[in-house]
């Protein structure tokens, strides 16, 4: 999010000046030898959902325009489920208009009584981070951003982010801005407010739900009535001198942000090998540094980092894996993990994991034992995988710090006929008194 002000010769020529001597020191080799330069930061396995690096990642701070990934993931998701489509057209309402002609907006004046389809729109929104797009987009799929709000605060709930979110419109401007425009239903002097965890999550759902908005997230330039759309992102790859030195190779998103009160803000990602990473960096000190301390999170992150299967599909803990059997045609069944656990290990602490098992209370007996019939792959517990080393972050969703796979039965124990069952009876009746005239006979001597 921009907005344009009056700028003397002095200040263009110093910011040229900043551009082409701003230096760029990736290299980092743990998490405790650095800190990043910025109020709230986060850094996280867009696979498994690991967290890698994160500096007050809870703390909830004003977004900017990264408020807008929450407003794209809704587009994504009423375009896959047939609301809307690219080619979807809709005109620009007063209100979206009046914050396109708004030239602190940094608005690119959109036309009224002329179609846009839903590309265009997301395009300007994505690209360029403009306003009035992205409220045009909110009109068309809830019919005024007031109810878009609603979605995307009930999206928040959805996905656990109640404590460490708040939306009261899809732009990032705060409320005050919109002067009599604010969204119905929100506080006139409201804004959005992100936590560097809660952003990285909603940038979780839309590269894992919708991977084909990096495409557009990627994209470098387009053009939208004649004007061209150039990426706010530094980090592509750009063959502009000045911009060359923040190029990551595999960055291909996601979203900036920048107002007085947010500062500037940067939700990154980058695929390599294979590997996608998401960063988040918050209140940084200027448009350069927030791209700088995303590249040093994300080479730290590759650099540092090897997703690993921990465990296979089938994994038995020795000596635990057999299970004893109640009332069964067997008195034991082995069991195993149904699905592999893999996540993000540190280099060198592949062994800095150790495995926890825990059988559902509700099919065991009282005296421990699975109560049959049990049939192949009955789910049977779970297996609970903890790191036990130093710096644990978590994961960034529903995981804790810890992940649990299902332990399932390997083979079928068929219930015991009554027969069976009467005759193991009176085999424990004897044999228990039995046991107990030995003891006794013990007693004498």
């Amino acid at each position: 999010m921009r907005r344009i002000f009056k700028a003397s010769l002095i200040s263009i020529m110093a910011v040229l000046l900043t551009l082409t001597t701003f230096s760029v020191n990736p290299t980092v080799t743990s998490a405790d030898s650095f800190d990043v330069q910025a109020e709230s930061a986060i850094l996280i396995d867009a696979e498994t959902g690991k967290i890698l690096y994160a500096k007050q990642p809870d703390i909830k701070l004003p977004p900017a325009s990264m408020t807008k990934m929450m407003t794209e993931y809704l587009v994504l998701e009423a375009i896959d489920k047939g609301q809307i489509s690219w080619d979807t057209t809709t005109q620009i309402s007063d209100y979206a208009y009046s914050i396109s002609a708004n030239a602190e907006f940094s608005g690119i004046g959109l036309t009224q009584s002329k179609d846009y389809t839903v590309r265009q729109l997301y395009e300007g929104m994505a690209i360029i981070s403009d306003n009035a797009t992205t409220i045009a987009l909110a009109e068309l799929i809830a019919g005024s951003e007031g109810e878009f709000v609603k979605m995307m605060n009930a999206k928040a709930k959805e996905w656990g982010l109640t404590e460490s979110s708040q939306f009261v419109n899809t732009t990032g401007l705060a409320n005050s801005d919109l002067g009599d425009q604010y969204p119905e239903g929100t506080d006139p002097k409201g804004q959005d407010l992100l936590s560097a965890k809660a952003a990285a999550i909603i940038g979780y759902h839309i590269v894992n739900d919708y991977p084909e908005a990096l495409e557009i997230s990627s994209t470098m330039r387009s053009e939208l009535d004649g004007r061209e759309l150039q990426n706010l992102n530094w980090m592509l790859p750009w063959e502009d001198t000045n911009f060359k030195q923040f190029y990551m190779e595999g960055v291909d998103g996601l979203k900036t942000g920048w107002t007085d009160e947010a500062g500037y803000c940067f939700t990154g990602t980058a695929e390599r090998d294979g590997r996608r990473l998401i960063s988040v960096v918050m209140k940084t000190s200027s448009k350069e540094a927030r791209f700088v301390e995303t590249k040093k999170l994300l080479e730290y992150g590759f650099n540092t980092f090897t997703n690993k299967e921990l465990y296979p599909e089938g994994y038995q803990v020795k000596d635990e894996s057999v299970i004893p059997v109640a009332k069964g045609k067997e008195d034991q069944v082995e069991i195993a993990t149904a699905s592999y656990v893999k996540t993000a290990i540190k280099n060198g602490e592949e062994k800095a994991y150790e495995v926890t098992y825990h059988l559902d209370k509700d099919k065991l007996s009282e005296d421990g034992e699975l109560i049959a019939p049990v049939k192949k792959g009955d789910k049977v517990g779970t297996m609970e995988v903890t790191y036990t080393g130093e710096n644990d972050y978590g994961y960034v969703l529903d995981k804790g710090k810890s992940q649990t796979v299902d332990l399932v039965a390997t083979s079928t124990v068929e219930k015991a006929n009554w027969f069976m069952l009467t005759m193991g009876s009176i085999g424990d009746f004897f044999s228990n008194l039995f046991s107990g005239i030995a003891d006794t006979v013990k007693g004498w001597f």
